[in-house]
C-alpha cells in the first residue's frame, strides 16, 4: 500500500474507533436509564440533522450528521416549577428563564402515564448509576484495549539481540568521525561483535535478559570476560573488556534523569558500544490493571492542568514556541498521529496496530475523566447535582424539616452555557493549534 492510503486508513482507524466509543458510552447511560423505567425518547450519536433513524418502542435510534459526541435524551430531567407544578415563568431575570426554558422541554414529552417514569423522581443513588454509566462503559473498554494491547500485542522489550555496534568511543554530547585517527574502537567493535548476533552468555553465565546484561556490563569496567554470541545459527566466542564510560542516568519514565537543578545525570559505569533490537514481548494478565491505572493517572493530571495546557497550546499556536507533546490535541491531531502512526512503513505492522490500540484506549480513558468534572453539561455536574440534593435530604430529615425535593439542577443553566461556549472555545483552539502546529510525536 501507498503512504497516503496507509496514512487514511490510519485515520479511519481511530475515528471509527472514537464513534465506538461515544456509541457505547451513550449506551451506559441508556441502559440503566432503562432497568430504572426512566422513559428514553432518544438515543442519538451525533449532532446537527438527523442522517438516519429509527424508532423501537418508546425510544428513537439515530445518528447524526456532526459525529462529535451523542446524547440520550430522558423525559423529565428537570423538576417542574416547585410553585404551582407550571413550567410558566415565575420571573423576569434571565437565569429563571433559562431554567424555565429547560424545564419546558424536559416536560414537553411528559405524558399522563409517565408521573414515575421521570428522572428527576429517581432516588439519589439511581440518579448517580445513571450518570457514571457513560464514564464507566469508557473506563472499561480502555481496560479491555488495554488488556488486547499489553496480552496480544505485548511490550515493546529489548532482546539480547544486538541491533547495532557504534565503532568508536565517544564522550557524552561528542562526535567522532569513524575514519578518523580520533577513532579509538569500542569494546565490541574491537571484539568483533556485530549486528543481529544474539548473546547468549557473558563471563561464563547465561544471558536471558537485555536488563540483566547491562547489569553485567555496567559492573565489568577494566575486566576482561568471556562472551558467546549466536550468528547465523552458530555459537561464536570471544572476550571483551569494557571500558569505564560516562553514561545518561535513566529515571523510571526511561528519560534521562535530572538533579534538583535540572542538571542532566551521568555515571561512570562499564561500556561495550552495543544497542538492543526490541520485539513485542506479551504480558501476563496481572499488568493490566496497573497500566491502565497509570494511563488514568497521566490523564488526569492532563485534565487537571487542562487551563494551564490550553493556554501553552495557544501561545505555541500563534507564536514560535514548540508545542509540548504531552498537552491536550483535538480530534484532527489525533487522527493526524494515527495516520503517520500507519503510515510508518519502516516499523513492522504488529508495532503500528499496538500503537493504533494503544491511542484508542488513552482516548477511552480521557473520555471518561474529563466527562467526570463536576460542572454541567458533562456528567459530572449531573452526579454532582444529584449528590448535592441527597446531602440537601438528609440535612433535612436530621433536623426535622420537611423534603426539600429533587433540587433543581436546570437553575445551573447559565453555567451550563457558559461552561459549553468555553469548551467548543477550547476544541476550535485545538482544532486549529493541530493544523497550524501539529504535535510532532514522531
Amino acid at each position: 500500500m501507498t503512504p497516503v492510503l496507509l496514512f487514511i486508513l490510519g485515520v479511519v482507524f481511530v475515528a471509527v474507533g472514537i464513534a465506538v466509543s461515544i456509541a457505547l458510552h451513550e449506551v451506559g447511560h441508556l441502559v440503566p436509564a432503562k432497568l430504572f423505567k426512566v422513559r428514553v425518547t432518544k438515543y442519538m450519536i451525533g449532532f446537527g440533522p438527523t442522517l438516519w433513524s429509527r424508532r423501537k418502542g418508546e425510544t428513537e435510534y439515530g445518528v447524526k450528521a456532526v459525529p462529535l459526541g451523542g446524547y440520550v435524551s430522558m423525559i423529565g430531567m428537570y423538576p417542574p416549577n416547585k410553585e404551582d407544578g407550571s413550567v410558566r415563568p415565575s420571573s423576569t431575570g434571565m437565569f429563571q428563564t433559562l431554567a424555565t426554558e429547560a424545564r419546558s422541554m424536559a416536560h414537553e414529552e411528559v405524558g399522563p402515564d409517565d408521573h414515575n417514569r421521570v428522572f428527576y423522581r429517581l432516588p439519589v443513588w439511581k440518579k448517580v448509576v445513571v450518570m457514571l454509566g457513560g464514564p464507566a462503559m469508557n473506563i472499561i473498554l480502555g481496560v479491555l484495549l488495554t488488556a488486547v494491547l499489553m496480552m496480544g500485542f505485548g511490550v515493546a522489550t529489548a532482546t539480547t539481540t544486538i541491533s547495532d555496534v557504534s565503532k568508536c568511543q565517544v564522550a557524552a554530547g561528542q562526535t567522532v568521525d569513524p575514519d578518523s585517527a580520533a577513532c579509538q574502537l569500542t569494546p565490541a567493535a574491537a571484539a568483533g561483535l556485530k549486528p543481529n548476533d544474539t548473546i547468549t552468555s557473558f563471563d561464563g553465565k547465561s544471558v536471558t535478559s537485555w536488563d540483566q546484561l547491562t547489569e553485567w556490563i555496567r559492573a565489568s569496567a577494566g575486566k576482561e570476560v568471556a562472551i558467546t554470541v549466536q550468528r547465523d545459527g552458530s555459537p561464536v566466542s570471544t572476550t571483551v573488556t569494557p571500558v569505564l564510560s560516562s553514561r545518561p542516568v535513566m529515571g523510571a519514565d526511561g528519560r534521562q534523569a535530572t538533579d534538583a537543578a535540572g542538571t542532566l545525570q551521568y555515571q561512570d559505569v562499564g561500556f561495550l558500544g552495543i544497542g538492543a533490537q526490541t520485539a513485542l514481548v506479551p504480558q501476563p494478565a496481572s499488568t493490566v490493571l496497573p497500566m491502565a491505572g497509570e494511563n488514568i493517572r497521566q490523564v488526569a493530571g492532563v485534565v487537571f492542568n487542562l487551563p494551564a495546557r490550553v493556554v501553552g497550546v495557544a501561545k505555541a499556536a500563534f507564536s514560535e514556541e514548540p508545542r509540548d507533546p504531552n498537552g491536550p490535541i483535538s480530534v484532527v491531531g489525533v487522527g493526524r498521529v494515527a495516520g503517520e502512526v500507519a503510515a510508518m512503513e519502516a516499523v513492522p505492522l504488529q508495532s503500528r496496530l499496538a500503537t493504533l490500540v494503544g491511542l484508542l484506549a488513552g482516548l477511552n480513558f480521557a473520555l471518561a475523566v474529563f466527562n467526570l468534572i463536576p460542572l454541567l453539561p458533562l456528567d459530572g455536574g449531573h452526579v454532582a447535582g444529584a449528590l448535592y440534593e441527597g446531602a440537601r435530604r438528609t440535612v433535612a430529615r436530621l433536623r426535622g424539616r420537611p423534603d426539600p425535593g429533587a433540587f433543581d439542577i436546570a437553575k445551573l443553566l447559565p453555567v451550563t452555557y457558559v461552561v459549553a461556549a468555553l469548551l467548543m472555545g477550547m476544541s476550535a483552539l485545538l482544532i486549529y493549534a493541530d493544523i497550524v502546529k501539529p504535535v510532532n510525536l514522531f
